[in-house]
């Protein structure tokens, strides 16, 4: 799938911070199943955000190396660290004060799941006194109900399946996620349903480190190029992913 953006003459500057010794390092999340949605014959990453890095890369002329991890919160913790070059990551504030971020190329819709007879009808009902809410702590979505979520309680947890596992176990009321992810759980979770509309979207963007900065605005347009000429859509349609839209 080519794609060939005019964006402009690249500094060199801005090429060395991007991909030093002629080397683009991407940190990859692997726990986000929309943008991973498999591995490759080396269990390398593959799926829309790895192909994002690729196509930088090809736009760079310059080799590249997938750096993996775990989960969101690893990889932004890595920021400083020269760990990566550029970091395919969903944009949020606490994140932002260590990494410099593009618009979004892709967003996902996160809301609830509860019991079906839960009291709990819209969105808004969800923050109220003496309401649980499990939400793996660290993903994007969990750091908007940290800022966000006023009278109900936050019940963290390390990973989704945690999270889904402290919903049941711990008979809390709600159950916070991805909306893709959510529609799995209303299926393995007997009784349960989602509910409409979405509290936030994730904002799935690329970001550097503060020290690299200067190469966020050149970032920037060739995201831009990526959603205006329909690579992003196309990169969701060839990997056939449910639940994850262009970004607005």
């Amino acid at each position: 799938m080519e794609f060939r953006p005019d964006i402009g003459q690249l500094s060199p500057t801005v090429r060395e911070h991007l991909a030093p010794g002629n080397l683009l390092r991407a940190g990859i999340n692997l726990s986000n199943f929309l943008l991973v949605s498999s591995r490759g014959p080396q269990g390398e990453p593959q799926g829309v955000s790895p192909d994002m890095a690729r196509a930088l890369a090809d736009h760079l002329g310059t080799n590249l190396r997938y750096v993996p991890y775990e989960n969101p919160g690893l990889l932004a913790d890595a920021a400083p660290c020269d760990e990566w070059d550029v970091g395919l990551i969903g944009a949020e504030p606490q994140r932002a004060e260590a990494i410099s971020f593009t618009p979004a190329y892709a967003e996902i819709e996160a809301t609830y799941l509860v019991r079906e007879s839960s009291p709990l009808r819209e969105i808004a009902d969800v923050d109220a006194e003496g309401v649980r809410i499990a939400v793996s702590g660290r993903a994007a979505y969990g750091l908007w109900l940290d800022r966000n979520i006023r009278k109900a309680e936050l019940v963290r947890s390390g990973t989704l399946d945690d999270s889904a596992n402290d919903f049941v176990g711990k008979e809390l009321d709600a159950l916070a996620g991805l909306r893709p992810r959510l529609l799995k759980d209303v299926v393995a979770i007997p009784g349960t349903r989602i509910l409409d509309g979405h509290f936030m979207t994730v904002q799935q963007a690329i970001g550097v480190p503060k020290a690299k900065a200067e190469a966020a605005d050149y970032l920037a347009k060739f995201v831009a190029a990526a959603k205006e000429t329909g690579f992003v859509a196309a990169l969701i349609e060839k990997h056939g992913v449910q639940g994850l839209s262009v970004a607005r």
